[in-house]
């Protein structure tokens, strides 16, 4: 896999959509990022993730996935192999955290409780104008 297979991918997931922080593409789901590419000059893809899936994907596949050095890992932020995956671990991974993502949009007090409440929200406001 590379980095194309991995902007595919995450591309592929509904209300995906590709962004840019600081420079490098991230991937995002009701405006936030659940995935980014800043590492792909490694080879790597980061995956926004749990503590609890960090050391799960890691136990299961070492080879594949790492925790990002510093603080983004200690928070769960993990790098993905990309050469070292095959597009179902690929797949696999970025679902997790697509999913983690829609979850914590959907929490009552999210900044952004994702794209369905955006839209009903810039409705209203042209509705109001």
């Amino acid at each position: 896999m590379d980095a194309e297979d991995f902007r595919r991918i995450a591309l592929s997931l509904p209300g995906a959509e590709e962004s840019s922080h600081m420079g490098a593409p991230d991937f995002r789901v009701g405006g936030r990022i659940f995935a980014t590419l800043a590492s792909q000059s490694q080879g790597h893809g980061n995956l926004m993730l749990t503590l609890e899936q960090q050391a799960a994907f890691v136990e299961e596949a070492p080879e594949v996935f790492v925790p990002i050095a510093g603080g983004w890992g200690r928070n769960g932020a993990t790098h993905i192999r990309l050469a070292a995956a095959n597009e179902d671990v690929l797949a696999g991974a970025l679902r997790t955290a697509w999913k983690l993502r829609i979850e914590k949009n959907a929490k009552p007090g999210s900044k952004n409780r994702g794209t369905a409440e955006s839209i009903r929200k810039a409705k209203k406001t042209r509705r109001q104008r």
